[in-house]
């Protein structure tokens, strides 16, 4: 925040040597240069994004979306409490999916990649084996994988913004190595079929509001 402040800084921190009136360049394009505040579902973390009044990114990787919605209120209680302006401010999600022309091509070609790399991070962390079963689990529409068509992933990240207030999503394609060429298909549909479902839904259920 204070380097998107001034040009020139001074900062002293925990994990490097301290900074001495040093500009910082090249200077970013925007004016002022966008920052958001990433949480996994921490609530110190989504508190500290309301008293700063920064926009907010809840990656939500597993479990239910659903359960983050009371992150969100407390966010924006956060915000109102330190004198912001709630209605300015940004919630995005960034969750993990693929998107094919059917939801059995999807699920196909996204779960081996998945499997592996969360493998990888469950022996880490000590998960437990990640197989098909939670794979088709966490793809079902109350899980946190967005993998089908067009119109299944649409429906899910319509009831992200209904039920938790998701103002921006965010597509993580892939999860782990996939040939270059579905993963730009998946881009394509998600900017030329999914988007417009969304905005035009969501438009409607704001409309009514």
């Amino acid at each position: 925040m204070k380097l998107q402040e001034s040009e020139v800084v001074s900062w002293r921190g925990g994990h490097r040597p301290p900074i001495h009136n040093r500009g910082v360049y090249p200077r970013p394009v925007q004016d002022p240069l966008p920052i958001w505040i990433g949480s996994g579902g921490n609530s110190e973390s989504v508190v500290r994004a309301g008293l700063l009044g920064l926009p907010l990114v809840l990656a939500i990787i597993g479990g239910s979306p659903v359960r983050f919605a009371p992150l969100v209120k407390l966010y924006y209680r956060a915000a109102e409490k330190a004198g912001h302006d709630i209605t300015k401010l940004k919630v995005a999600s960034h969750s993990h999916g693929f998107v094919a022309e059917d939801n059995e091509t999807a699920a196909d070609k996204f779960f081996p990649s998945t499997q592996y790399v969360m493998n990888v991070l469950g022996r880490e962390r000590g998960w437990g084996h990640y197989d098909r079963s939670s794979f088709d689990a966490a793809r079902s529409f109350d899980g946190a994988l967005y993998v089908g068509d067009p119109q299944t992933v649409a429906a899910k990240i319509i009831h992200l913004r209904k039920e938790v207030g998701i103002t921006r999503f965010m597509l993580h394609v892939p999860v782990g190595s996939m040939p270059h060429a579905e993963v730009m298909r998946a881009i394509e549909l998600l900017g030329t079929e999914v988007a417009p479902i969304v905005r035009e839904e969501v438009g409607k259920w704001e409309a009514e509001q």
